[in-house]
């Protein structure tokens, strides 16, 4: 039996179920979802397969707690750092901050690989609910603005998100990027007014 290096079983079993999702996560990265196993994942954890089955008990169950974690992390830094934001503006400045942040640190490539994973059907739709949670709060700040077509204004300034994003992720300076991404992002929603307006508003 496995030495229990906690003070309480279940804290053991946290750790090692964390540990086993970590391995998990830079299988997936690393070596792409086919070879998420629980063979392959207890050995990169140092632990035996058998010790994975007590928390997953197949490969698709390991796929579906990455899904789960790879948006709850990811989520959570950002409701947090959009939280202390005064104003949509400055909300989207924060959500633009914290995403590249997040990018730079490789936080968001377990999500795109799985992404390009070719999982199946109800396992894409939940990817989609969570990248549509992800992004709700930065959408719904851009539509306080009060900018024209705010839809397609909140597509076409995550497009950018996603150029910035690609650049910190391939070495990209992180401070740079950020500069130049909010500089660009505060210029397109101040053209219209609508920013003016919101800030005005609030006075």
């Amino acid at each position: 039996m496995p030495k229990i290096n906690a003070s309480t079983v279940a804290e053991h079993r946290a750790r090692q179920r964390e540990a086993l999702v970590g391995a998990a996560i830079d299988i997936l990265v690393t070596e792409g979802a086919a070879a998420v196993t629980p063979a392959a994942v207890g050995a990169r954890a140092g632990l035996a397969r058998s010790s994975v089955y007590q928390y997953f008990d197949s490969s698709a169950a390991l796929l579906a707690t990455i899904t789960e974690e790879a948006f709850r992390r990811s989520n959570e830094a950002l409701t947090e750092a959009m939280a202390t934001a005064d104003g949509p503006l400055e909300r989207v400045e924060a959500f633009f901050r914290e995403s590249l942040r997040l990018g730079a640190e490789g936080a968001h490539r377990p999500a795109a690989a799985l992404m390009g994973a070719g999982l199946p059907p109800a396992c894409q739709q939940r990817l989609m609910e969570f990248h549509l949670e992800q992004v709700e709060p930065f959408r719904a700040a851009v539509r306080e603005l009060d900018v024209p077509e705010p839809a397609l204004t909140a597509d076409l300034i995550a497009g950018m998100l996603h150029t910035a994003l690609a650049a910190v992720e391939n070495g990209a300076a992180l401070e740079t990027v950020t500069r130049r991404t909010l500089a660009l992002v505060r210029r397109c929603l101040t053209r219209s007014g609508g920013t003016r307006r919101a800030a005005g508003a609030g006075r």
